[in-house]
């Protein structure tokens, strides 16, 4: 049946994927809330997940066309990927707590690696692939813009956050999809990607985020959003000739 639609309309195949996260996660999440041990139903959906995404590619030898390969750019030409370390410590910034119980941190860790693997591989490598032939520069604008929409889904999953941080969140992770996009297109990997995507969300249980104020957030949305911005914007330029051809051949 996967099989079936993905040679159907790989533009189809990548939207059902996202459908399919977005329902079945929040489900989980909701789940997960009714039993009273945060992320155990949402662990669960998301190793399935993950499982049988990883299966369908690799049964049709789909790893390389997705960037699960190695970087194929030196870590120079990346700056040495020193952004993305930076990136990492946002999560930090206002101290270390723990904030849940060990289970529950040792369910949400999983969990929310399970959410980069598969973040990455639906928007990054499904629908930004299913995109770039015709059109290289919609491409990157639909997979960053449907990544930072998608984390709307918060106000209604019962994440408990305010208005106004899920609503920075939509902001810096429009941001954040256009930088892991342009990662992906320059190394032709998505391997980076999907670890500091897993290992940025992870982080987040041990937030101190009760000592942050609304203007703390702030700042810390507007930095975050200026260094994945600048990063992103460093990589579309510095690979600008050498993928000229490709990025205006749909133009």
């Amino acid at each position: 049946m996967l099989k079936k639609l993905y040679d159907t309309s790989k533009i189809w195949f990548a939207a059902s994927w996202i459908i399919a996260y977005c329902v079945l996660m929040s489900a989980g999440d909701a789940l997960s809330a009714w039993i009273g041990i945060d992320k155990s139903v949402t662990l669960v959906i998301g190793g399935v997940l993950s499982a049988t995404l990883l299966l369908f590619l690799k049964k049709n030898g789909l790893f390389s066309d997705y960037g699960l390969c190695t970087p194929k750019t030196s870590a120079r030409s990346m700056l040495y990927y020193v952004p993305i370390l930076i990136m990492l410590s946002v999560n930090l910034w206002y101290g270390v707590a723990l904030n849940r119980s060990a289970l529950e941190t040792v369910l949400y860790v999983l969990a929310m690696l399970c959410v980069g693997f598969l973040e990455e591989i639906i928007f990054r490598g499904l629908l930004f692939e299913a995109m770039r032939k015709d059109n290289v520069k919609a491409a990157v604008i639909v997979s960053s813009v449907t990544f930072g929409i998608g984390h709307i889904i918060n106000l209604i999953n019962g994440s408990g956050a305010e208005l106004l941080p899920n609503l920075l969140q939509v902001v810096y992770a429009t941001a954040a999809g256009f930088l892991f996009v342009m990662m992906y297109y320059k190394s032709k990997s998505l391997l980076v990607c999907i670890a500091a995507h897993g290992v940025f969300n992870a982080l987040s249980v041990f937030a101190d985020e009760a000592s942050a104020s609304n203007e703390m957030r702030i700042l810390t949305a507007l930095l975050l959003t200026v260094i994945t911005g600048s990063y992103a914007l460093y990589l579309t330029f510095s690979m600008k000739g050498k993928t000229k051809d490709e990025g205006t051949q749909g133009s």
